[in-house]
């Protein structure tokens, strides 16, 4: 089966397949950590029961998905010793230091108050969860900073130096960190977990609201999916329009293989909207375009010049189909959030938001949307590197590690059985949590490991009937 790979499309191939499952989890898990404490401060300044209820429905889905982004993110990791070792040595002086700053800074303060964010409330009291849910959120969030400082060094690489040994040695720390990319790539990535997050929360609150619409904590959790997406989609295309122009100036090679433009266009650049990319004939087959608007949009001027792959060797492009098509489907899904959006701010201005069952289906049918669009991002930013591990400056076929293509194959066919398998019961299990609607605290139970049961004397007369007696009394 894997006969004609060689082991560098091999550990390509694995390494893509691991940080596609992973990166699903903790795009979900920041999002939904920021809203978690954003539903405990709703909770303890209103008394709300309904903002309670859905903080300990959401809180579970958060244990679950958090573990398994863990697991995942371990595993992943491994690979840059197994197969990427070359890659490990060249740039540990530079990446290492900034992989256990995650794991010090951002891993152990989520991890450290994550217990008493789903079991602590009854012993710490009201204050100190608060706490404790707020440095789980900010954890997430400052993992998220370091990676993306990971990742955006690897493409717009800075602040460093070359060693006699060929390896990337740090000489400024301020410029590793907040290399050129980084601020576009951080907040482009933050807001895409954002809206992750409320295309499932829309997606929840939707599908139980198609089975009662009087469900108070659906209501709860549609409108303020609702209000989410309105708000952060326009500035997510905003910040992903910034990102794209500051890719232009130190990646435009990625935009090339973005745009399909394997040919230079002096007066302006279309923007071709549609088409089959053919590497051979370099040009796009059955293209729609919209004339002068890409350089309208990446040089604000009709008549902008804008260079294609046609001045790029061969050997240094990436490639282009797949790099077209990915950006492609994270635009069009971008503006479908818009429009979803869109569609529920004029049904909640119509006083309709609860009772448009179209709506609601639309957004079940869009509740997945997110982790594709995430994928669809990464592809773009990863794909679109190629050739290069370090943009520019190391090869990938220079950083794979001195392994047997059977090797890896059987290696990468484990981890295709073992992870649709143990992944595919936990999002199963995820599925099923989700699909179970959201419930009142029951009175007199306090969370907590072990749970103190003090019922008062009705609720005990209540809990000692026998489902047949209680029946009757309702009747």
């Amino acid at each position: 089966m894997f006969d004609s790979f060689t082991a560098e499309i091999l550990a390509r191939v694995q390494f893509a397949f691991t940080v596609s499952f992973h990166i699903i989890f903790p795009a979900f898990s920041i999002g939904l950590a920021s809203y978690l404490a954003v539903l405990n401060a709703l909770w303890l300044r209103t008394k709300d029961e309904t903002y309670l209820t859905l903080f300990n429905y959401w809180k579970k889905i958060f244990a679950v998905a958090f573990g398994m982004g863990v697991v995942s993110g371990i595993v992943m990791s491994y690979q840059f010793g197994t197969n990427w070792s070359v890659f490990s040595d060249r740039t540990g002086p530079v990446l290492g230091p900034l992989m256990a700053y995650e794991v010090l800074s951002a891993f152990f303060l989520e991890a450290g108050f994550l217990g008493i964010m789903l079991f602590g409330r009854a012993r710490v009291g009201d204050r100190l969860h608060m706490l404790a849910t707020a440095m789980v959120a900010f954890g997430t969030l400052m993992s998220a900073t370091w990676i993306l400082s990971v990742n955006s060094w690897m493409q717009t690489p800075a602040g460093y130096g070359i060693n006699e040994a060929g390896q990337f040695v740090p000489e400024d720390w301020w410029q590793i960190v907040f290399n050129p990319s980084f601020p576009y790539r951080l907040t482009h990535m933050v807001l895409a977990a954002y809206l992750t997050t409320a295309l499932v929360v829309g997606g929840v609150g939707g599908l139980h609201l198609l089975r009662n619409r009087q469900d108070r904590p659906a209501r709860r959790m549609f409108s303020m999916a609702m209000w989410m997406l309105i708000c952060v989609a326009p500035l997510q295309i905003f910040a992903g329009d910034a990102h794209g122009l500051n890719t232009l100036e130190h990646q435009p090679v990625k935009v090339m293989a973005m745009e399909g433009h394997y040919h230079s266009y002096p007066d302006g650049a279309p923007l071709i909207l549609f088409g089959i990319p053919n590497a051979k004939e370099k040009r796009v087959d059955y293209a729609i375009e919209v004339p002068y608007l890409s350089s309208l949009i990446l040089k604000h001027k009709w008549d902008a010049p804008l260079d294609g792959l046609d001045t790029v060797p061969d050997a240094d492009e990436p490639p282009v189909a797949i790099v077209f098509w990915s950006f492609r489907i994270m635009v069009g899904i971008g503006f479908a959030i818009l429009g979803l959006g869109a569609w529920g701010l004029w049904r909640r201005f119509r006083g309709r938001l609860f009772d448009d069952r179209l709506l609601h289906r639309a957004a079940i049918v869009m509740g997945p949307m997110g982790f594709v669009a995430v994928l669809a991002g990464w592809i773009t930013t990863e794909v679109g590197r190629q050739p290069y591990t370090v943009y520019g400056l190391l090869r990938t076929s220079d950083s794979l590690a001195p392994v047997a293509a059977p090797a890896v194959a059987a290696s990468l066919l484990a981890f295709i059985v073992v992870y649709f398998f143990v992944f595919g019961a936990g999002t199963f299990y995820l599925l099923r949590m989700m699909n179970a609607p959201p419930k009142a605290p029951i009175p007199g139970i306090k969370e907590g490991p072990l749970r103190t049961v003090s019922m008062s004397p009705v609720a005990q007369t209540n809990a000692d009937e026998t489902p047949v007696n209680r029946e009757t009394r309702d009747v």
